[in-house]
């Protein structure tokens, strides 16, 4: 698993209008091929009646799975514009499709690279964008009259809570980075006066929100 790595933080779609004619940019998740042939073939499906669903993916940890496809098109003027985008932005396990609405202007091999590649970048502004980054989950188990102090303590501090279980006793799951774990469990300790019980869990991916 990488230890980090940029991808779309969720679905969704956007679009542009070029010369009359419409682009829609529908953008999604895909871990494997297969997911995102079905999210193409689902889009294609929903814009049976539009001129071109044009499309591009960038899939797996070393980007070993990278596809464009014109649809149509004039060769390269529109999958490889999309996926050039993608790449660009050293975007992972992300799929798009455009489809286009033919307006009657035709715009030429480098206004159509120019319209796909635009359509692209603004549908990826739009959905944003995240860096996943693999941490170790840790769960803190302690009295409740520790509760308040142990929260505030963590939403003023680097960590960032993945969920509060309510149970007999209380059990926080916290995000760590691996490199920090010790350093965490040791302010744990001194945090509650060593009334508490910490354990490892299993590693997940937290997403942070990017700007660009």
């Amino acid at each position: 698993m990488l230890p980090r790595y940029y991808t779309v933080k969720q679905a969704g779609e956007h679009e542009i209008n070029i010369q009359r004619s419409r682009f829609i940019a529908h953008i999604n998740r895909a871990e494997t091929e297969n997911e995102a042939q079905e999210f193409i073939q689902a889009i294609k499906k929903k814009h049976w009646d539009a001129t071109h669903n044009c499309s591009a993916y960038h899939i797996g940890e070393h980007d070993q799975i990278q596809k464009a496809n014109d649809d149509g098109e004039p060769s390269g003027t529109a999958g490889v514009p999309i996926l050039e985008v993608l790449k660009k932005r050293k975007l992972k396990d992300t799929v798009v499709v455009i489809t286009r609405y033919f307006g009657g202007i035709k715009l030429g091999a480098g206004g159509l690279i120019r319209a796909y590649g635009k359509a692209t970048s603004e549908s990826l502004d739009t959905v944003g964008i995240v860096e996943r980054k693999l941490t170790q989950i840790i769960h803190v188990k302690m009295d409740y009259t520790w509760l308040g102090k142990i929260e505030k303590e963590l939403r003023a501090s680097e960590y960032k809570i993945k969920e509060i279980h309510y149970l007999d006793i209380v059990e926080v799951e916290i995000y760590v980075d691996e490199s920090h774990v010790q350093p965490f469990m040791d302010w744990m300790v001194e945090l509650t006066n060593g009334q508490c019980t910490i354990e490892k869990g299993e590693t997940a991916y937290l997403e942070i929100d990017i700007c660009r």
